[in-house]
């Protein structure tokens, strides 16, 4: 089978089901496992984002959805020299990556020869669904159920030790710094699994614009900035664009010196197995006294103040 991965979820997702050399097309951000960067790129973006800051880049993707045009741009050959069986998609976002009308795109070009999965995950519990959709699809059931209940028995092992929690933190997780969003979809249920509160976000609901009145009101605890496709280099780097405003020195959060930054593009960002550690980082920076001896990557977060 030839498998055209329209999304970097995805393609951790395949590569974790153990059919990467099936792999025959990718994304310009498919970059794990590092295989995968080597993999022919069928889909990029339309502009450079790793060269604009956050607002920029807002009012780029504000622009090109109100003009009607394309985010992600699919190479018309090289998706034909492809020549996938199967295209895994999504339906979650059409920031993240080509949505219904680019993957229209990409089937006229094969002469709809090519059959399509679109993954819609709205939680942590769809991501595991997802997982097992896919190696349903290629035949991988049995490497499907045994991703999976590893991925479960970290999120119980996670929830179970939150629970010995004496205290839950009220817990902001932010997902852009100009013009500020919170972090919605999967974000607050691993919150709360961790062994706190999470606010102003609920679960399964897409990330939307947040006022500095409505952050102000949870009065958070503790911070967790989860820029969009950032890690934490990019997420310090931007940092000044939030700082500039005087509502971000009055949260608890601030005065105690509780704000971090993590590494969004590897382990919040995408949903896919990755996910599972991005809710272990979660669980050190809430409960650092309980999750101690949680090993977690390196450089995956960083206390910022």
């Amino acid at each position: 089978m030839r498998i055209c991965s329209f999304l970097p979820s995805a393609t951790e997702i395949l590569y974790e089901l153990g059919v990467g050399d099936n792999v025959v097309g990718v994304t310009h951000e498919c970059d794990f496992p590092p295989g995968a960067s080597k993999k022919t790129i069928v889909v990029r973006s339309a502009f450079d984002a790793s060269k604009i800051g956050s607002e920029e880049i807002d009012k780029m993707i504000v622009q090109f959805v109100h003009e009607g045009k394309d985010i992600y741009v699919v190479d018309d050959q090289a998706l034909k020299n492809a020549d996938p069986d199967l295209i895994v998609a999504q339906g979650l976002c059409e920031v993240c990556s080509p949505y219904v009308k680019e993957l229209d795109r990409a089937m006229n070009i094969l002469n709809n020869k090519a059959k399509v999965i679109v993954l819609d995950p709205q939680d942590l519990d769809e991501i595991l669904v997802s997982i097992t959709q896919v190696a349903k699809e290629i035949g991988k059931e049995g490497r499907g159920e045994e991703v999976v209940r590893m991925l479960k028995d970290r999120i119980d092992k996670i929830s179970s030790s939150a629970k010995d929690a004496k205290i839950k933190p009220r817990v902001l997780c932010i997902e852009w710094l100009d013009p500020l969003f919170t972090s919605g979809h999967w974000v607050p249920q691993m919150v709360e699994l961790a062994g706190a509160v999470n606010g102003v976000s609920e679960r399964g609901e897409p990330s939307r614009r947040m006022e500095w009145e409505e952050a102000s009101e949870f009065d958070p605890e503790i911070i967790v900035l989860m820029p969009c496709g950032f890690d934490v280099k990019r997420t310090v780097k931007e940092l000044w664009r939030i700082e500039k405003s005087e509502n971000w020195k009055k949260f608890n959060a601030f005065r105690n010196k509780m704000i971090y930054a993590v590494d969004a593009s590897s382990y919040f960002s995408r949903p896919g197995p990755r996910t599972v550690t991005g809710l272990e980082i979660l669980a050190k920076i809430i409960h650092p006294d309980l999750f101690n001896t949680l090993k977690v990557p390196e450089d995956s977060f960083r206390k910022v103040y």
